[in-house]
């Protein structure tokens, strides 16, 4: 960027490691991201660390002040920090705050006011999906006065920046997608798939309502119902990676069906989902309420054709028809799944597009597009570049 090549930012967030989501794991990774890119980055979050104190560390370069309300099992929020927020903001030599928004940020929120307040630069971006709350957020207006008052407003995918424009009075919103690392996700030469008449489908999720894992099984039963119809030669085998309070009822849900072939693994390091992939043909997720989709993009990096419902943030990743397929309902998504385990062809050549072509969300391409979101910021702000 001419004029200013290095930058200072304050990462604003609720939530960081070592709580474990989405929003959490792509601030980590942007803020060492933009250190070994040369930028200095200091975050500011409410989760606590080791203990319950506020403290002040140093994660590879990334400085991170933790304000977490000194109470056991307290939520990432404190409202009783301003004071200590406003002088860190004020003294920091900051040429840029960067807010991390989800449904509910209480913490970000009163943030970005302080960083506004103080003439800061202030770039936010939403990782959520602006859905029934929308009218609550009109109400509430932070949006649109943030907008008002020369933020830069961005959200992590295409469908997301249009609700979140929806909320900010029709505002300018761009697309600030999550980052991932190729390389990491890449299938390992020792990894082995095996030749034969199975089709092996992974999906990894939160087991909660919201991902919606009741219907994934649905639709892997219908698709096998249907392929067992069409081709009794192919069979699916499907593992569903993740933990949470809907694990245990899918799971009573399979045993009621006699399902011997869905496997409920729980929770898997990166490395063993990497390998799983490596074994695997086809991703599935039958969220709808998916801002952006990190795992469906681990998955569709790794090789796997992925398979999601259209009107999501997977949109931005996945064309249909090359990257994976993209349908409109349940019913549609069991009938491309069974039609694709099908098609061996056609499902390698997918596969063969996605291990060949490299995503366009790569760390290096989001970093780039990060800090041209800081310069929109400044010049929102009236700063010179």
């Amino acid at each position: 960027m001419a004029g200013w090549s290095l930058v200072r930012v304050a990462l604003l967030s609720d939530c960081y490691l070592p709580r474990l989501g989405g929003i959490e794991v792509q601030v980590h990774g942007l803020a060492h991201r933009l250190v070994e890119a040369g930028h200095e980055v200091e975050v500011v979050t409410a989760t606590a660390g080791e203990t319950r104190m506020r403290t002040v560390e140093t994660d590879d370069g990334v400085t991170v002040h933790r304000l977490p309300l000194p109470v056991p099992g307290a939520p990432p929020v404190n409202p009783f920090v301003t004071g200590v927020v406003r002088e860190l903001l004020r003294s920091g030599r900051f040429d840029v705050a960067h807010a991390h928004m989800g449904v509910v940020s209480p913490f970000a929120t009163d943030l970005v006011d302080l960083a506004l307040a103080g003439n800061l630069p202030t770039a936010v971006t939403w990782h959520c999906v602006i859905d029934r709350s929308a009218p609550l957020f009109r109400v509430l207006g932070h949006a649109r006065r943030w907008n008002a008052r020369g933020a830069a407003l961005s959200a992590v995918s295409s469908m997301a920046a249009t609700r979140v424009a929806g909320i900010a009075g029709g505002a300018e919103v761009q697309v600030l997608g999550n980052g991932i690392d190729v390389a990491a996700w890449r299938p390992r030469s020792e990894v082995v798939r095996v030749d034969d008449d199975v089709v092996r489908v992974v999906s990894a999720m939160r087991f909660v309502r919201r991902k919606r894992p009741g219907a994934l099984v649905d639709v892997l039963l219908a698709a096998r119902e249907r392929l067992d119809r069409s081709h009794p030669h192919r069979r699916l085998e499907a593992h569903l990676v993740g933990d949470g309070p809907q694990r245990r009822v899918v799971g009573a849900t399979l045993r009621r069906h006699g399902v011997d072939w869905v496997d409920l693994p729980g929770r898997l390091t990166r490395e063993q989902l990497r390998d799983l992939h490596g074994r695997g043909d086809v991703y599935l997720t039958t969220a709808r309420l998916e801002a952006f989709g990190i795992a469906a993009l681990e998955a569709r990096t790794a090789g796997l054709a992925v398979l999601a419902r259209t009107g999501t943030g997977v949109e931005d990743f996945v064309t249909d028809g090359r990257d994976g397929l993209l349908r409109d309902s349940d019913p549609s998504l069991a009938a491309a799944l069974a039609d694709l385990a099908a098609d061996r062809e056609r499902l390698e050549a997918i596969r063969a597009h996605n291990l060949a072509t490299a995503p366009a969300q790569s760390w290096d391409r989001v970093v780039e597009a990060t800090t041209a979101e800081y310069a929109r910021a400044r010049r929102l702000a009236g700063v010179p570049s």
